[in-house]
């Protein structure tokens, strides 16, 4: 991809924006083609300037980033926005709102008071973030030999999701389509820092049928509950006296991911076996493929998300190139497949 990646700069602080258009502007494959001071500026400008992405603070003066950012869906629906907010209960809490209202990524403000950090931190999370909502994030993924299988409804005893990039909004609507009396666990890794996977169980307990919690160390494992891996927690599950409890730890990160995918579905494969559902959704890198592995080695099944409703097809995609998927579904027709799937048994 030749074409430079037209990015529009929101924030109050002119110190910020300055940051901010320093870092990228070090990128080859960005150009900064505006800022803006406020939500008002940042929709005149958008509609003028058609970026492919804006990034977006949340709290502005005249008109703060969520009332923008409802006007920039309608006024400029092509570009992608990626909020930048707070590392605090009330940044997460607006953050998660911004995502239901169709925001596509987050980073969270450096909450270090060293200036190299917070560029580094920055650079580190927001140019990748930038490249991948526009086609950038493509993994190079080796092939595998694991054959598709036909996946078999009832045979399955345990949903494990991953997901990444537009996670939220695509888990919602995945969530509030499924039936309260769902016969299986279903565990759920969604890369995000502390607190925000705290706000995030909470909007889907909201707005889905099933019980929707962030998971805890040692609980039991109780069909129709959904678990959400603790931000900076990596996720198991193990057997205890035949009990299958939650597991939570701070071991190293896997593919820089922690929670991980690939260590929660490496333990479904372990406890489950050939009983294990896994479910790979929109995100960037690869974090999925080994756990799927290990899945598909145990007899279990793997389904991914299509390219054309992923906000970002990096995980989906390296699992289908790995030759790991039984199947490739496209958002819309996940839920129903599911309920498919899990059928009372």
């Amino acid at each position: 991809m030749n074409k430079k990646i037209r990015v529009l700069v929101v924030d109050d602080s002119a110190i910020m924006r300055k940051l901010i258009t320093e870092i990228l502007k070090k990128d080859q494959a960005i150009e900064i083609v505006g800022e803006a001071s406020d939500g008002v500026q940042a929709i005149e400008k958008a509609k003028e300037l058609k970026p492919d992405v804006i990034t977006l603070d949340i709290e502005m003066p005249k008109m703060d980033g969520l009332t923008a950012l409802r006007h920039l869906r309608k006024e400029a629906p092509n570009s992608k926005v990626i909020m930048f907010s707070s590392l605090t209960q009330e940044g997460a809490k607006a953050t998660i709102e911004a995502l239901s209202l169709g925001a596509h990524d987050f980073v969270p403000k450096p909450s270090t008071k060293s200036f190299i950090e917070s560029v580094q931190k920055i650079e580190k999370e927001l140019i990748p973030k930038i490249k991948a909502l526009v086609g950038y994030d493509l993994p190079l993924v080796s092939k595998v030999s694991a054959p598709a299988r036909a996946l078999r409804p009832g045979l399955y005893r345990v949903l494990g999701i991953g997901v990444s990039t537009g996670g939220p909004q695509t888990l919602a609507e995945i969530l509030k389509e499924l039936p309260p009396n769902f016969p299986v666990p279903i565990l759920i890794v969604q890369h995000m820092p502390p607190l925000f996977t705290t706000q995030l169980a909470e909007r889907l307990d909201r707005v889905s049928k099933l019980k929707v919690k962030e998971a805890e160390d040692g609980e039991p494992l109780k069909e129709g509950v959904v678990y959400i891996a603790p931000g900076d927690y990596h996720m198991e599950v193990v057997l205890d006296n035949r009990q299958k409890r939650i597991k939570l730890h701070q071991g190293p990160p896997r593919n820089n991911c922690r929670p991980a995918v690939d260590v929660m579905f490496e333990s479904l494969a372990d406890v489950y076996g050939g009983t294990t559902l896994g479910l790979v959704l929109t995100g960037m890198g690869r974090d999925g493929v080994e756990g799927a592995k290990k899945i598909k080695a145990r007899g279990g099944g793997i389904i991914a998300q299509d390219k054309e409703t992923s906000v970002v097809y990096g995980m989906p995609r390296a699992v289908v190139e790995a030759g790991l998927a039984d199947e490739v579904l496209p958002l819309p027709q996940i839920p129903q497949r599911l309920k498919e799937l899990f059928r009372s048994f």
